[in-house]
């Protein structure tokens, strides 16, 4: 890996990712309530991407695809959040160290493994880092709170007397009843984040000047809990958000995943007011964390940077936040699998909007290319700078995703117009036209009259799983599991189930 630049040449580069954000929970993505003025106005000041996906919707492989600029099958080996990125993956931090910026993570990775107690933590590449795993760390290596340096989040809460009161409300970190947080929101997670990033801001102005930087700064909201600090928890009314997709009676020709996920997280109970609320509750987050993006941004103001950065906003993956009557993400529905994707700096066109199909994949061969770095291996991400300066209309025909332990993997194709979605349980196939059905409440692969066109899209995304080399066609066709509910958590999981953390 070289640099054909020198560092003084090379723009800043500062990427901001929401964990599980909806696509269309943006005003710039004409969300019609939510507030998001700042995240807004970066989409006036660059160009914003309305064909963005996850190529795995699920935390671990999406962020192990930022990182390495490949598909979980390839960077990690599992499309699931169990993994870890292999040793053979290039990083997108030692990729741009080789051009000669500083690195730096604030909030939250979610990498696998962790360090064990006394080790040092596994960085991936970064030089500095700041951590707030959501008590992940804590969980498995350090219940009691006892050691220092394990997440450096609750060392900042302990130190100012709140340790434990994250989860003080009593909601886990999967559960979906809202609460509002029992933290004063000055020591929120999101408001830590921000301040450790500007803090990060003010020591490289202060320190290297001369070098640029590379700076990820990851919030683990609007994740559940769904907990907004206060006021925040009331800042919309529940009546007045957008309610979500579908109903469960259309489950029975979604992927099974879908309706599994409603009984394993006990939400199959809720009424649809209970949904507004949530999702009340959802947007409070989401409007937090656009306030404290804003006071980063600022920051590259105050400090005459902003010019110089190149600013990236994505989420990981989406939330169904009771699309069909369910929760969190891990399948192919839009709620789940789109994202929002906004860039804005030098050479970046100014309020374009792009259709564009794009992905999360391909941040590692744009920053490369924004950097003048080689990356040393080929990728399967693609470089989006042609899309940025206006150059290119497009970079690729169709987007692949994929997700899923073997016995109920799931992949997507589509090409802006159809999406196309194979469940290996079960064999489920749907077909959406998303231009007239962008909430797929309607599946045309039931419909006689479509079973050319499906077949079409089946042939079509077997050659992409191929070309991307997913073990889901391992044998060269798509494979079918039987419709055996024992594959999902049972339909008499209770609350009791879910993981603190």
């Amino acid at each position: 890996m070289m640099a054909t630049d020198t560092p003084a040449s090379l723009p800043n580069i500062l990427l901001i990712t929401a964990d599980q954000l909806r696509w269309d929970c943006l005003g710039c993505m004409g969300n019609p309530v939510i507030r998001t003025p700042h995240l807004d106005a970066l989409a006036d000041e660059g160009t914003r991407f309305t064909n963005a996906f996850s190529p795995d919707p699920i935390c671990v492989p999406a962020r192990a695809c930022i990182m390495t600029g490949n598909y979980p099958q390839l960077c990690t080996g599992a499309k699931t959040n169990s993994g870890s990125i292999r040793a053979c993956q290039p990083l997108l931090t030692e990729v741009l160290k080789s051009a000669g910026y500083r690195t730096y993570a604030l909030g939250k990775l979610h990498f696998l493994p962790y360090a064990a107690p006394g080790e040092p933590r596994t960085l991936h590449g970064f030089e500095e880092a700041e951590l707030t795993e959501s008590g992940r760390i804590l969980q498995q290596h350090d219940p009691e709170g006892r050691l220092r340096g394990v997440e450096d989040y609750f060392d900042f809460l302990a130190d100012n007397g709140y340790f434990g009161y994250t989860r003080a409300h009593g909601v886990g970190n999967n559960d979906v009843r809202p609460c509002p947080s029992p933290l004063p929101a000055e020591l929120y997670t999101d408001h830590w984040i921000a301040d450790r990033t500007i803090a990060a801001l003010d020591r490289h102005r202060a320190n290297c000047p001369d070098r640029p930087f590379f700076i990820w700064m990851s919030s683990p909201k609007p994740h559940s809990p769904y907990d907004p600090p206060r006021p925040y928890d009331n800042a919309y009314d529940p009546r007045q958000v957008p309610p979500p997709f579908g109903s469960p009676e259309l489950l029975p020709w979604i992927d099974p995943y879908v309706d599994a996920t409603r009984y394993s997280h006990g939400v199959t109970s809720l009424s649809p007011q209970a949904w507004q609320v949530i999702r009340s509750y959802y947007y409070g987050n989401i409007t937090f964390l656009d306030h404290q993006i804003g006071r980063v941004l600022a920051r590259l103001d105050t400090l005459g940077l902003r010019d110089d950065t190149l600013v990236v906003f994505a989420s990981d993956h989406g939330d169904l936040v009771g699309d069909f009557g369910s929760c969190f993400k891990a399948c192919h529905l839009n709620g789940s699998v789109r994202v929002p994707l906004i860039a804005a700096g030098p050479g970046v066109r100014r309020g374009a909007v792009s259709v564009a199909l794009a992905g999360l994949q391909d941040l590692l061969p744009t920053f490369a290319a924004r950097a003048g770095a080689r990356i040393g291996q080929p990728v399967q991400g693609i470089d989006l700078s042609g899309l940025l300066d206006g150059a290119t209309a497009s970079v690729r025909e169709v987007f692949y995703s994929t997700t899923g332990a073997p016995g109920r993997q799931s992949a997507m194709l589509t090409d802006g117009k159809f999406k196309y979605t194979y469940s290996e349980h079960g064999g489920i196939e749907e077909l959406y036209d998303q231009q007239a059905d962008i909430g797929e409440t309607r599946n045309l692969a039931r419909e006689p009259g479509r079973a050319r066109l499906c077949a079409q899209w089946r042939e079509r995304l077997v050659a992409e799983a191929r070309r991307l080399e997913d073990p889901l066609v391992a044998d060269g066709e798509l494979p079918r599991a039987g419709l055996d509910r024992s594959a999902f958590p049972s339909r008499a999981a209770t609350s009791l189930g879910w993981r603190w953390y």
